[in-house]
Order: C-alpha cells, then structure tokens, then sequence
C-alpha cells in the first residue's frame, strides 16, 4: 500500500502545484471573469456566491469562469470530505463561495489540508476498503476517491490556466 500512497501523494502535490501557480497573481476581476456570454459562473445571493449546475455536459454549455472552477474545487473536496468522514449530508446547494479570490484560496488550502491530514490517518486496510467509499462512488477502494480527486485538482488547475491565457489576451 506504501507505493497507492506515494503515488497519490505524488499526483496530489503535482495538483496542487499547477494549482498554486494558476492563482498566482489572481485578481478579483479576472476571477469573476466570464470568458463568453453562455457558461458556468457564480451569481450572487444576497452576499453569497452560488454556482451555475450544467443541465449537460455537452460543449455548447460554454466555457466556465475562473470562479465557477474554484467552486468547483470546493464542491468535489467538501462533499468528499463529508460523506467519507462527516455525517454525509452535504448537498450541492449547500457549498457556496466566499466573496474574494484571497478567501476562496485560503478556503481551498483549508479543504486540502484537511484531506491531506484524513488519508494520512487511514490504516492501510482503510484506503484499501470500501467503507469510506460512498460519494461520489460506492464499492470501489477508497484509494479510488483519493486518486479522482486529484485528478478533478489537476483537471480545474488546467481549466483555469486556459481561463488565464484568455483573460490576458482578450
């Protein structure tokens, strides 16, 4: 089990890196940006920032905004989070965004290090059992949760990326 949690561990940190240096220099405006007229965004709700939830995934969604993609971020960790080691009643509507960039990435290095602390306290037998398995999959290693979130990081780091490179040439 030693190699699953090198290889997690390294996927998480590569994440978390390409994370790190899409933010960088991140400024409110460019982070509520809206790349086109059609796609994912947050709107506001009386102080409150809750996302657009795509009917599809289909390509003529539009592209998300850098938010919307940070959201994102915060949705996949707290609902893993709560229906692996909470009270699993965490629903989408629920995970909202703080109003500022620097919040949501303190917010997002909160999550992290919260995951980061729970799979370190996992036994072996743990990680490899199906009992902490119960969103966004069931009957799978729990190994399978860790390694589609760092995958989903990696995803949303690289989406903000583009994000970024249209932002500094529109």
């Amino acid at each position: 089990m030693n190699d699953v949690r090198t290889a997690l561990d390294m996927q998480l940190n590569m994440a978390w890196q390409l994370f790190e240096y899409h933010m960088t220099n991140l400024s409110d405006e460019e982070w509520l940006w809206r790349p086109a007229a059609r796609g994912l965004h947050v709107s506001d709700d009386n102080g409150v920032l809750r996302a657009d939830w795509p009917e599809s995934e289909s390509y003529d969604i539009g592209p998300a905004s850098i938010a919307w993609l940070t959201w994102h971020i915060v949705y996949w960790w707290s609902m893993a989070l709560d229906h692996a080691f909470g009270n699993a009643e965490l629903q989408r509507n629920d995970v909202t965004l703080p109003g500022s960039v620097d919040e949501v990435k303190r917010r997002i290095g909160d999550l992290k290090e919260q995951w980061v602390s729970k799979l370190a306290a996992l036994e072996d037998a743990e990680l490899a059992a199906t009992k902490l398995t119960k969103w966004p999959f069931t009957d799978k290693p729990f190994y399978t949760v860790a390694a589609w979130l760092n995958m989903e990081l990696m995803k949303n780091a690289s989406e903000i990326g583009y994000c970024r490179f249209l932002y500094a040439t529109r």
